[in-house]
């Protein structure tokens, strides 16, 4: 996710300085990056069971939590690239922090007594992990979290700004090559992660599984810094969501102020050459914001604010204007998170199953997550191309479908993979029983791995429909310049996501288990039913799909008659930032 963009142009860069010269150093930061962090998360939930031997709800929990917080540090970091340190600095203290959490949980592995006694079968009682052993691996999940909210907001941006030279005859065209790239590796990085370090952790051991993503951060740091003396570095600048957030305390500090029913006789703060002059009557509370209520004491000679925290312009209130308004819609796509997010009970499926491929191979448990990230590449890739033009011919839409059109088809499509999922699980339980493996959860059942594939590519094939369809939402209805407020608020939504998982993943296991029985999510999953557990979200996504459509109903007709003042040009980077390949964490 990238940071917003500076109010101001900065200067030439010195000669010398930028261009594809610095792409490797950028690029391989970001590549190793990626493979390093998203290879410790799909196969966590092992670790966490065997060597911690926590229970299936309560390793997942610990996951939605560390993914809730990878996902609201990147608003953060974005934050202060934008206000304070500028995108280099916050990348490389973001590397470094992360190189440090990263080798924290190395240490987890590997230094005697940091982890729990190892225990032979799980039905024996094994050792809980001391508050210490605890510490030491949240602290290690912390400080990664942390780091990639260096790193996440500003890679993209800054990577842009080496080559983004305003003028040139192929500044674009040089530009959108650097954002295929770009998304290209992301995609092949988190395969890679979800693949080759996953079966390196199930064949090499933790050991060796965890200290191989810590040389990669290790040289992923190392390159960044080689290519500092070539960078261009653009100071930081004010943040759009300073704006955003000076609007609400403004407001708040004149709510006293009574308006009156119209606006005539009031005069409003309006930037110079604005073409908003006057807020619009909706959320009438937040036009207090940009009340002039002394012309001497609040404005400079030159008309602007004396200060920004006591007085803002028409264009920032109508600005939040616009955010609040389509909160409704993104609170929706809470729920689509939730379902995407569910890659840890996966994992102990695939465990119990029949994995090989051939008579040799075998696919490591935590690596079937790589078909929903394929099924989610390959849609993004033909959408444009082989879907569109035949669909626009249907509907008469020249995307084919309306961007809450898309939205509402990726809910319906995550119901149905949660639905696969019960489906399988069920079925998968039977045979275990069947088969004499209701007391040995590590027992194989007589069941292809393979049949989780559909929930995957079905969960996959929602969050391209309906993740980038938010992103596309938010861009259209929201001021070109908010792009990097449409990243943050899809950020918002996944680590809420994360959130709410755990307190569906919490309250399942206590309710489920109260009064001494078993519960759903059970340390022996052949004794659980987590197929109830996923029919439950099931539920929960068709409740949503009706709130989603009640929300649709009273948000309108998308696009309004509002002419914004970056409407006839926006930021190459702020265009490509929004379209930026989503991956649930």
């Amino acid at each position: 996710m990238k940071a917003s963009v500076a109010e101001e142009e900065a200067p030439m860069p010195l000669k010398g300085k930028g261009g594809l010269k610095t792409l490797p150093c950028i690029m391989a930061n970001e590549i190793l990056e990626k493979v390093a962090s998203f290879g410790l998360h799909a196969n966590m939930i092992v670790y966490l069971t065997k060597t911690y031997h926590m229970s299936p709800a309560a390793g997942a929990i610990v996951l939605f939590i560390w993914g809730a917080a990878s996902n609201f540090t990147p608003i953060f970091g974005a934050f202060v690239s934008d206000s304070c340190l500028g995108r280099f600095r916050v990348i490389a203290i973001g590397c470094f922090v992360s190189l440090i959490g990263m080798a924290l949980l190395w240490l987890t592995a590997v230094v005697p007594g940091a982890q729990p006694p190892a225990c032979g079968h799980p039905n024996d009682d094994c050792a809980s992990p001391t508050s210490s052993q605890l510490a030491l691996l949240f602290a290690a999940f912390a400080v990664m979290s942390l780091g990639s909210g260096g790193v996440r907001p500003c890679s993209l941006a800054f990577g842009a700004d080496q080559l983004d030279q305003k003028g040139a005859p192929q500044n674009v065209r040089t530009l959108q090559t650097f954002f295929n790239w770009y998304y290209a590796s992301v995609g092949i990085s988190i395969i890679v992660a979800v693949t080759i370090i996953v079966y390196v952790q199930d064949d090499k051991g933790w050991a060796v599984g965890f200290g191989v993503p810590v040389v990669l951060m290790a040289i992923s740091a190392a390159l960044f810094l080689l290519g500092s003396p070539f960078y261009i570095k653009f100071k930081a600048n004010k943040s759009i969501l300073t704006g955003l957030a000076q609007v609400i305390v403004v407001s708040l500090k004149n709510r006293h102020i009574v308006l009156p029913p119209g606006t005539t006789h009031v005069s409003f703060h309006k930037k110079k050459g604005s073409k908003l002059t006057v807020p619009t009557k909706k959320l009438r509370f937040l036009n207090k914001a940009c009340v002039i209520r002394n012309q001497e004491k609040d404005l400079n000679p030159d008309g602007t604010a004396s200060n920004t925290w006591n007085l803002c312009t028409v264009e920032q209130v109508e600005v939040l204007k616009s955010v609040v308004r389509v909160l409704p819609i993104w609170s929706s796509g809470i729920m689509v998170a939730v379902v995407i997010s569910q890659y840890s009970f996966p994992v102990l499926q695939a465990g119990t199953m029949d994995r090989h491929m051939g008579s040799k191979f075998q696919i490591p448990a935590g690596s079937f997550v790589v078909f929903s990230i394929i099924t989610l590449t390959l849609w993004v890739a033909i959408y444009d191309r082989l879907v569109v033009p035949p669909l626009s011919k249907i509907t008469g839409r020249p995307r084919g479908f309306s961007l809450r059109q898309r939205m509402g088809i990726g809910q319906v499509l995550s119901c149905m993979a949660t639905a696969a999922a019960a489906v399988t699980e069920g079925a998968r339980r039977r045979k275990a029983i069947e088969q004499g493996l209701a007391d040995d959860p590590q027992g194989i059942v007589n069941m292809s791995a393979m049949w989780l594939v559909p929930q995957n590519c079905l969960a996959g094939l929602a969050e391209a429909l309906n993740l980038i369809g938010q992103l596309e939402f938010y861009y259209s209805e929201l001021p070109k310049s908010m792009a990097s407020v449409a990243v943050s608020l899809l950020t918002l939504g996944l680590g809420f996501g994360n959130l709410v998982s755990s307190v569906i993943t919490a309250l399942v296991n206590k309710i489920s288990g109260a009064g001494g029985g078993a519960s759903w999510l059970n340390r022996n999953i052949n004794k659980g039913h987590l197929d109830y557990y996923y029919w439950i979200l099931t539920l929960l996504g068709i409740v949503n799909i009706f709130y989603f459509l009640a929300c649709s109903l009273v948000y309108g007709e998308e696009g309004e008659d509002k002419i914004w003042d970056d409407d006839s040009e926006m930021k190459q980077e702020d265009l490509h930032s929004a379209r930026e390949l989503p991956v649930a964490v």
